[in-house]
């Protein structure tokens, strides 16, 4: 009995002793890609001579696929990405601060219901309830492509679960679980063709979003790590700029889920 536990109490301090044994005082930085869905949205226009409501918008994310730009350094921003830089403050929560940068495309070829009104000289009149077919791009055109950027903050649990998989050595692989939650700001550039007026093409914090998540992570060699999320939340937004005037804005709120992949390293300074 005395060598059992012997023998356990030195398998415990071996544990102890690695570097993957405590997180406290670690800082962590990933980068990744992600895919978006989103749900319906009812998106209002208002500007000096029109105030109208899109009803039931659809909308999808613009992928970039497998591409040599999610590490080039020039287009870096080009594809869907995140990133993220944390620490630590104790074994099993941290806190981090990142961007998500998604995109948002209104689908082009749909027939919506319009509600409000339009003093124009191509679209003009009073809408109830009115199917408009969006196809030939006249009337509108809709997307958050660089894009719907989420700027946030997120406190997330870390729970090591490599005994699960009876992995011998937790410093040459580690598998962990993480569940957080976050909040922030939305700081899009929007490009809208509104009515033929000309568009703005400028970034702009528009509104806000809250957001949960859980992933899995697994860690390589102490340092580096490969963690795949599912990240879903509330995203509001009631003053996004349409075009160069002032007068016109538009808003809308709508849910969303990114699936994201990401490449990350784990250190202590």
């Amino acid at each position: 009995m005395c060598f059992a536990v012997n023998t356990f109490a030195q398998e415990e301090v071996a544990i102890q002793d690695k570097y993957t044994a405590h997180n406290k005082g670690k800082f962590f930085v990933s980068w990744g890609g992600n895919r978006e869905s989103y749900s319906k949205s009812d998106v209002t226009f208002r500007g000096k001579d029109y105030n109208f409501t899109v009803n039931n918008m659809t909308a999808h994310d613009k992928p970039k696929g497998w591409h040599i730009d999610y590490i080039n350094p020039v287009n870096m921003t080009i594809p869907q990405t995140n990133l993220r830089v944390g620490y630590f403050i104790n074994d099993h929560y941290s806190v981090a601060v990142g961007v998500d940068h998604m995109k948002y495309v209104m689908t082009q070829n749909q027939t919506a219901n319009v509600t409000g009104y339009i003093n124009g000289e191509v679209h003009n009149g009073v809408y109830n309830n009115t199917p408009v077919n969006f196809t030939d791009e006249t009337f509108l055109t809709y997307e958050h492509t660089d894009g719907l950027n989420y700027v946030n903050t997120e406190v997330s649990r870390h729970d090591d679960i490599s005994k699960w998989f009876n992995l011998p050595n937790i410093d040459k692989v580690q598998i962990n679980l993480t569940e957080g939650i976050g909040g922030g700001v939305l700081y899009p550039k929007t490009n809208t063709m509104l009515l033929g007026k000309d568009r703005h093409d400028d970034f702009h914090v528009s509104g806000f979003g809250l957001s949960a998540k859980a992933g899995i992570n697994i860690t390589f060699f102490k340092y580096f790590y490969l963690q795949g999320e599912l990240k879903g939340g509330y995203i509001n937004m009631q003053d996004i700029k349409t075009t160069v005037s002032n007068d016109d804005k538009a808003s809308q709120e709508f849910f969303f889920l990114q699936r994201i992949i990401a490449v990350g390293g784990i250190f202590r300074i």
